[in-house]
C-alpha cells in the first residue's frame, strides 16, 4: 500500500489540485476538474487512519486529538522541495478521512491564471472592502495572493493576513507581512480581527467573513480607514450583498446597508469553468462600487444592480454571463459550457444566439 509520501509527489507532478483519501475506495486525485481513481489499490479503514497519522506526523505540531474530540481539523504543512497543501481532515463513517488541497511554494502568477486588469485594480486601493466570492474551489484564494503579492511589490505598508489554513507563504518585500493562522496562532477570526487594529495594519486579509461578528467587525476595520479583502461563499455581486445584510438581524439591517454602501468599493465573483481542451479557466464578474451602487445598497434594490454593471463596463464591470460570452467568443469554452455556468441561461442563450455562436 502507497504511503503519503508517494502520494503526495504524484499529485504534484501530475498537477492535481485536491487528493481524496476515503475508506472504501482508491487514493483520488482532482485534475482539471475531474477525479481520477483508477490504477490504484482500494484503501480499508485502516489505510485511511495510518494516512491520516502520516499527516498529523509530518505536520509536526499538529495534535491528532483535535480531530478525535471535533470530527474535523484544518491546517496546512509543507514539505521541503515539493510543496505545501491544505488539509481538511475528517471522521466519516466511523473512519478517518482526509481532503488535501496542493498549494505552490511559489505565488501564482496572475496572467498564468487568467486574472484581469479590472480585477488586480483593487490591490491599488488605500481604504474599504473587497471582496472576492464564489464557490468553494473556484480560486478565491489565488485571487487574493495575487492581490497581496501586487500590494507587497508595489508599497510600503502592513499587511496582515488572517486565515484557516495559511495557504501561499508571502515574503516581505516593499512591505512587512505578518500572517497568522487560526487556532495555532490565534482563537478566532473574530479574536484576531479585534486584536489585528492594535497591531498598525495598513491592508488586513480576512480568509473568510463567515459569520454576523466577524462581518461586524470586518466592517468596521473598514471604517477605520484600512483596506480589508476578504471572501464569502457566493456567486455573483447581487447574491453577496443580499448575504451580507440577511445575517444580520432585521432590526440592524438598516443600519448594516448605510455603513456598506459607505466602505464597499467592490465585488468581484469567479468560477472555475472548464475548457475545450480538458483545462480550466477562471470567469469573472467585477463591480466596482460607483455612486449609483452605492445608492442601491442603501436603498435596499440590489436587484437593480446587474443593470449598472451591464453599462458600465467602461469602469472596469462586467457581468458574469458577459465574462462566459467573451469566453465562448474567443474558443476557450463551449457554448454548453457557459450555459451551465451562467445566472441567467435564457439572456445568455440569446446573447449566443445574436453572435451566431449557437443555432
Amino acid at each position: 500500500m502507497e504511503d503519503l509520501n508517494s502520494i503526495l509527489k504524484e499529485a504534484v507532478e501530475r498537477g492535481a489540485s485536491d487528493i481524496m483519501l476515503v475508506a472504501g475506495l482508491p487514493a483520488a486525485m482532482k485534475i482539471n476538474g475531474v477525479i481520477e481513481r483508477e490504477g490504484r489499490e482500494r484503501l480499508m479503514p485502516e489505510d485511511t487512519e495510518r494516512l491520516v497519522k502520516e499527516i498529523y506526523h509530518v505536520s509536526k505540531d499538529r495534535d491528532i486529538n483535535t480531530l478525535l474530540k471535533n470530527g474535523d481539523d484544518d491546517f496546512s504543512f509543507s514539505l521541503p522541495g515539493l510543496s505545501r497543501f491544505r488539509v481538511n481532515v475528517l471522521k466519516q463513517r466511523d473512519s478517518l478521512a482526509a481532503v488535501i488541497r496542493v498549494v505552490s511554494f511559489d505565488l501564482p502568477n496572475r496572467i498564468d491564471k487568467g486574472i484581469p486588469d479590472n480585477v488586480m485594480e483593487f490591490a491599488k486601493l488605500r481604504k474599504g472592502l473587497v471582496l472576492v466570492t464564489g464557490p468553494a474551489g473556484s480560486g478565491k484564494s489565488t485571487t487574493l495572493a495575487c492581490m497581496i503579492d501586487a500590494i507587497n511589490n508595489s508599497r510600503s505598508d502592513h499587511i496582515v493576513t488572517i486565515e484557516d489554513p495559511i495557504e501561499f507563504l508571502h515574503r516581505h518585500n516593499l512591505s512587512v507581512v505578518t500572517q497568522r493562522e487560526i487556532a495555532t496562532d490565534t482563537e478566532s477570526y473574530e479574536t484576531a480581527l479585534r486584536a489585528v487594529l492594535r497591531q498598525a495594519p495598513d491592508v488586513i486579509l480576512l480568509g473568510e467573513m463567515r459569520d454576523y461578528e466577524t462581518i461586524k467587525v470586518a466592517i468596521t476595520a473598514a471604517e477605520t480607514g484600512h483596506l480589508v479583502i476578504s471572501t464569502l461563499h457566493t456567486v455573483g455581486a447581487v447574491n453577496t450583498i443580499d448575504r451580507i445584510i440577511d445575517i444580520f438581524p432585521p432590526e440592524q439591517q438598516q443600519q448594516i446597508r448605510m455603513q456598506l454602501a459607505m466602505v464597499l468599493q467592490g465585488v468581484v465573483s469567479q468560477q472555475l469553468i472548464t475548457t475545450v481542451d480538458g483545462k480550466v479557466k477562471p470567469a469573472f464578474e467585477v463591480m466596482v462600487v460607483n455612486t449609483a451602487i452605492r445608492n442601491m445598497i442603501r436603498e435596499a434594490k440590489a436587484h437593480q444592480m446587474e443593470n449598472v454593471i451591464l453599462s458600465s463596463a467602461a469602469e472596469g464591470m462586467i457581468t458574469m454571463d458577459s465574462s462566459l460570452l467573451q469566453l465562448v467568443k474567443s474558443g476557450a469554452v463551449s457554448a454548453m459550457e457557459a450555459l451551465d455556468h451562467s445566472s441567467n441561461p435564457e439572456q445568455l442563450q440569446k446573447r449566443l444566439k445574436a453572435e451566431g455562436l449557437i443555432k
